[in-house]
């Protein structure tokens, strides 16, 4: 891997490739303004003070003068700007060749490629920003539901860093009362209460707990709930997944077994990505590639926080279901009973279903009762992944830093009941201050800041 100097001007496309009406180039460094300014005819205006100078500029190509491209700059001075650096933007027409042509004056006037996640990078190593921040940049760019966009701002704002940056320093003084207790062991002096050290460290186990257990829900609003249809051949699964999805992406046939394989689609619902798996039919077959699909759908099944499982109201008897709802309890999956093709039969019959707890009645075919099987997931959402704190934690490398933490201080709660030596329960707390440092970056190594801005796109 080649090694690059954190001193280097970098440049980047920073909107998408392809065919725009506007396009942007992103140039952060030292020499980010000189390079600007040798592609502009006219002297960049003296500073203002402000943030960001904005004016109209003219490119030219620096050998011949000749025009390139009417634009708008931006020039963000350091340390008033995303990187702490000076940053120039060029607001160029979306033309592919204007776009590559300043990329290359550019490269040729001093700068290079910028990495991927490097902008972002700079910005965490200049202070503007720590690293749970960062990290919170990258979900923005990719949330696509309210509830994921709204979990990335949240984060980005700040508050999860504050209550890390706050436990931290509540662990830190007490470590440093521990460590003074150290300092005249032999004068038997007690710095750190115990009592008050048990409050402390109890009132810690409690926070980072809640933050431990936020993480289900954090990561079902940040990839989405995993919900399974399931059913015997010809239920109408495929049906009832082109009426959520309100369009016809499942093949539909009177068939039995024309599902042979896993359908993934996704749908907001109450703000919120519901990832549904369309399975093949659940029964005995022959066929090869059949049993391949039912094989499929059983560890599908296993991967789903939720089953739909969709009978036909016609010809499913309440011993069928019963049968049915005994096999479903084997996954230890939470599920519902979707009676499928209620227009087709007499309200007795349906009543021999309805005292179900678990019973939904739809008809797929003509989106009867749709908007209350979607009420019925969100409130199941609700209900499993209901959590009181006001943070919500969905970054699995916070999760396991919160969870190492809390190991640590599990173990000085266990040393303080045993009375150990004062410096057991310090290196404990030491380890607990350390694994919270991980997370916002005031502990850290190049190999792990590398690893997590690689997964940044170029230009961010």
């Amino acid at each position: 891997m080649q090694i690059y100097s954190k001193e280097d001007t970098i440049v980047a496309l920073a909107t998408p490739v392809g065919v725009g009406a506007l396009g942007v180039i992103r140039l952060s460094g030292r020499q980010a303004i000189a390079i600007a300014q040798s592609l502009v005819r006219k002297p960049f205006p003296t500073a203002t003070g402000t943030k960001a100078d904005l004016f109209f500029a003219k490119l030219a190509y620096p050998a011949t003068g000749e025009a390139l491209d009417e634009v708008m700059l931006s020039l963000y001075r350091a340390p008033r700007s995303f990187t702490g650096e000076d940053v120039v933007e060029f607001s160029c027409h979306g033309s592919s060749f204007i776009l590559q042509e300043i990329l290359r004056l550019v490269l040729e006037a001093g700068a290079r490629l910028a990495q991927a996640g490097e902008f972002t990078q700079r910005a965490f190593l200049n202070s503007k920003m720590d690293l749970a921040q960062a990290e919170a940049i990258a979900d923005l760019i990719a949330s696509d539901s309210q509830a994921s966009h709204q979990l990335a701002m949240n984060q980005m704002r700040g508050g999860f860093s504050d209550k890390i940056k706050q436990m931290r320093e509540d662990l830190i003084r007490l470590a440093a009362l521990l460590e003074l207790e150290l300092d005249f062991s032999e004068e038997d002096v007690e710095f750190a209460n115990r009592t008050e050290l048990y409050k402390q460290n109890d009132a810690l186990l409690a926070t980072i707990r809640g933050l431990v257990s936020s993480y289900s829900l954090g990561n079902v609003m940040k990839n989405g709930f995993p919900v399974a249809i399931i059913g015997k051949p010809n239920a109408g699964k495929s049906t009832l997944l082109n009426a959520l999805l309100e369009e016809d992406r499942a093949i539909v046939s009177s068939i039995a077994g024309t599902t042979r394989d896993t359908i993934e689609e996704q749908k907001n619902i109450g703000g919120i990505r519901f990832r549904f798996i369309d399975t093949a039919g659940l029964r005995e077959t022959e066929d090869v590639i059949e049993k391949l699909g039912i094989e499929r759908t059983i560890k599908k099944i296993k991967e789903a926080q939720l089953i739909l499982y969709l009978f036909d109201v016609q010809s499913t008897s309440p011993a069928d279901l019963q049968e049915a709802e005994t096999a479903l309890q084997e996954y230890e999956i939470p599920y519902y009973l979707v009676g499928n093709k209620i227009d087709l039969v007499t309200p007795e019959v349906l009543a021999t279903f309805a005292q179900k707890e678990k019973f939904v009645a739809i008809s797929a075919q003509n989106k009867q009762n749709m908007q209350h099987l979607e009420d019925t997931l969100l409130a199941h959402l609700h209900q499993t992944h209901h959590n009181e704190s006001q943070i919500i934690i969905s970054n699995a490398r916070h999760l396991h830093c919160l969870q190492q933490a809390l190991s640590a201080l599990g173990v000085v709660r266990n040393s303080l009941d045993l009375r150990l030596p004062t410096e057991m329960i310090a290196s404990d707390l030491r380890e607990a201050i350390y694994h919270l440092g991980e997370i916002v970056g005031e502990v850290s190594n190049n190999d792990l800041l590398d690893f997590i801005f690689s997964k940044f796109c170029i230009g961010k």
